[in-house]
C-alpha cells in the first residue's frame, strides 16, 4: 500500500484486515485463510434496504441514511470491510450509454436495458453520454454517500457489466448472437469501444466516491483498488469466440482495477475454465452455481482442480459450510465469505480457522 488507510469507525480492526488482504492478493496467509464474516449488532435498529427502485427514484439522502443505519447494524468480523452498494441494475452501464431501463411490476425490484442498436455503423463509437439523467445521478448519489460516509464504510463500484455484457444489452442477446458470426470485424469495434466505456465509470466513481482519499479503493476487494469482473454472457460463445473478444477484454479491465475477482455466472460458462485459469490477471474465480444446482460445497472438487492450477476460489455458505470446506482447500487460494448469528459467533469462528489452519 501506498499510504495507511485511514480508521473507519465501523471497522475498528481496518489496518488488521488491510494486511491479511494483502497477504491474500500475494498468494499468502499471515495464520488463516481470508475471511470475511458478518453478524448483526445486537440491539440496533434498521432500516428498509434500497433496491434498485429506490436508488434510481428515491430520495438520495433517505438511500444513504438507510444504507449508514444498516450499516451500523452489522459486524464486519475478519476481513469483511464496511462497504455500501450502489447499483442501480446490472444493465446501468447500457443505461448511460443510452439505453432505457424497463421495468415490470411481475419481476419485482429486478429492471433490464432495452436494446437500441439496429446497425453498428451507426451506433459506435459507445460512450456514456455525460448528460443522461440516470448518470447525474449515480455521480450525486456517490457524492452523497462519500459526503455522509466519510470515516465510517467505504463505497462499492458500480456493477460493472461491460465488456460483451454491455453489447448484449445494448443489441439483444439474440441479435448478438448472430453478429458474433456476421459482423466480426464490428464486434471487434464495439469490444474496443467497451475498455473506453469501462474506464469512464471506473474513474467517474472513483472521483465521485473519493476512493482515492487515504489509501482506499473501492471496496472490498483490497484497499488499492479491485473489482468484480463478468461476462453473463460468455455461456453463449464458444471458447473460440471467448478467447477473440471477451478475454483480452477482461485483461485489460484487469489492468485497470489491479486486483480481479471473477464473477463466473453458471454450469453454461465452464467451458471457459482452461482459458480463464490461463489468464494471469484474474486471480480469483467465484463461482455460482446457479438455481437447483446445489451451493458451494457441492463443488469441492472443481475447487480444489482450480487451486491446483494456480486459482484461488472465493466460496461461500453456512459457518458449518465453511469448514468443511476448510478441510479440503488450500487456504491461502481460499476466500471464504459467511454470516453469524452475533458477533461472537463470529469472533469465534475466526479464532477456528486459527486454531485449524
Amino acid at each position: 500500500m501506498n499510504t495507511a488507510p485511514a480508521p473507519l469507525s465501523l471497522k475498528p480492526d481496518l489496518e488488521d484486515a488491510v494486511r491479511r488482504w494483502d497477504a491474500y492478493f500475494a498468494g499468502a496467509i499471515i495464520d488463516r485463510p481470508l475471511v470475511c464474516v458478518t453478524a448483526p449488532q445486537p440491539n440496533m435498529p434498521t432500516a428498509p434496504w434500497s433496491g434498485y427502485r429506490d436508488r434510481v427514484f428515491g430520495d438520495i439522502d433517505d438511500i444513504v441514511d438507510r444504507a449508514f443505519t444498516n450499516a451500523q447494524a452489522t459486524y464486519y468480523g475478519g476481513e469483511a470491510i464496511p462497504a455500501i452498494w450502489l447499483s442501480f441494475g446490472p444493465d446501468e452501464i447500457s443505461a448511460f450509454c443510452g439505453a432505457e431501463l424497463a421495468w415490470s411490476e411481475g419481476s419485482g425490484d429486478t429492471n433490464w436495458s432495452v436494446p437500441f442498436v439496429e446497425r453498428w455503423e451507426d451506433a459506435l463509437p459507445l460512450r456514456i453520454d455525460g448528460s443522461d439523467p440516470l448518470w447525474q445521478r449515480m455521480l450525486r448519489l456517490y457524492e452523497a454517500a462519500a459526503e455522509r460516509l466519510a470515516g465510517h464504510a467505504l463505497l462499492c463500484m458500480p456493477d460493472l457489466h461491460t465488456n460483451m455484457d454491455l453489447l448484449a444489452a445494448v443489441r439483444g442477446p439474440e441479435r448478438l448472437c448472430t453478429d458474433l458470426i456476421d459482423q466480426p470485424e464490428m464486434i471487434d469495434r464495439a469490444m474496443a469501444d467497451t475498455i473506453v466505456v469501462f474506464r469512464q465509470v471506473w474513474d467517474a466513481a472513483r472521483q465521485a466516491g473519493r476512493m482515492d482519499v487515504c489509501g482506499y479503493g473501492p471496496a472490498p476487494y483490497s484497499m488499492e483498488g479491485g473489482a468484480v469482473l463478468q461476462c453473463d454472457f460468455s455461456c453463449m460463445m464458444s471458447p473460440a469466440m471467448f478467447d477473440r473478444w471477451v478475454l483480452p477484454a477482461l485483461e485489460e479491465e484487469a489492468s485497470i482495477v489491479r486486483h480481479v475477482v471473477y464473477h463466473w455466472d453458471g454450469p453454461d460458462a465452464r467451458v471457459h475454465t482452461d482459458s480463464l485459469v490461463a489468464s494471469a490477471p484474474i486471480q480469483t474465480l467465484s463461482y455460482v452455481p446457479g438455481d437447483g444446482r446445489g451451493t458451494h460445497i457441492d463443488y469441492v472438487s472443481m475447487y480444489k482442480s482450480l487451486q491446483a492450477r494456480g486459482k484461488a476460489v472465493q466460496v461461500g455458505g453456512s459457518i458449518d459450510e465453511v469448514r468443511l470446506l476448510h478441510q479440503e482447500l488450500a487456504p491461502e487460494l481460499t476466500m471464504y465469505c459467511t454470516y453469524a448469528s452475533s458477533p461472537q459467533e463470529a469472533d469465534e469462528l475466526l479464532e477456528w480457522f486459527v486454531r485449524h489452519t
